[in-house]
């Protein structure tokens, strides 16, 4: 009887049955492979506007292909950032051998993790972001500076409850002045209309 060598993980249709293995084109031998398994970002998100996954998936899959396990999330648009990642997790797969990507290492430097897996000594975590100064108290202070009092509470979202004046067509101006002189100013237009009336 002659032996034929035989790949050593899959049994195609054209090979030979050899000593009693079954044939088909997906029969598993019970042979591993070994297969490189990166950390990496996967992409979510609209154009302009990504999120991403930190995931650990074999380096053959996509970028946004199935993935061994999600280990935390990245949102760079946010302000601040969101960076979470399991701590636990990401040290497990890095102990094992997988390999993350630079954008995944900067954010594993990030969390303080790199630093755990390899002991280095270089300062890591999320620095705490600075809130946001209001808008309003700084737009009220700077008014405070020069002298003049907040006209009105400013809102940004509210929506607008004064129409625009309308002009008229005639070409009439506007009397400009104090509420005082506007209502002489009516007076003095009724007194007039009144007297060209008799």
């Amino acid at each position: 009887m002659e032996i034929i060598a035989c790949a050593p993980h899959r049994v195609g249709w054209d090979h030979p049955n050899v000593a009693g293995l079954p044939t088909g084109r997906n029969v598993i031998t019970g042979v591993t492979t070994h297969v490189a398994v990166k950390i990496r970002l996967k992409r979510f998100g609209k154009i302009r506007s990504p999120h991403y996954r930190i995931v650990v998936a074999d380096s053959r899959t996509k970028r946004d292909g199935r993935a061994i396990e999600e280990i935390g999330k990245y949102h760079p648009k946010n302000d601040p950032s969101v960076i979470e990642v399991d701590s636990e997790r990401a040290q497990y797969w890095l102990s094992v051998g997988a390999q993350p990507t630079e954008a995944v290492i900067a954010l594993l430097k990030r969390t303080g993790d790199w630093q755990k897996y390899s002991g280095d000594a270089s300062p890591s975590g999320v620095l705490p972001q600075p809130e946001k100064p209001n808008k309003t108290d700084a737009f009220n202070a700077a008014l405070a500076e020069a002298g003049q009092e907040p006209r009105a509470a400013a809102g940004g979202t509210a929506k607008k409850s004064t129409a625009k004046p309308t002009r008229s067509r005639t070409g009439e101006s506007s009397v400009e002045g104090t509420p005082e002189e506007a209502q002489q100013a009516a007076d003095a237009g009724v007194a007039k209309a009144e007297s060209s009336e008799s």
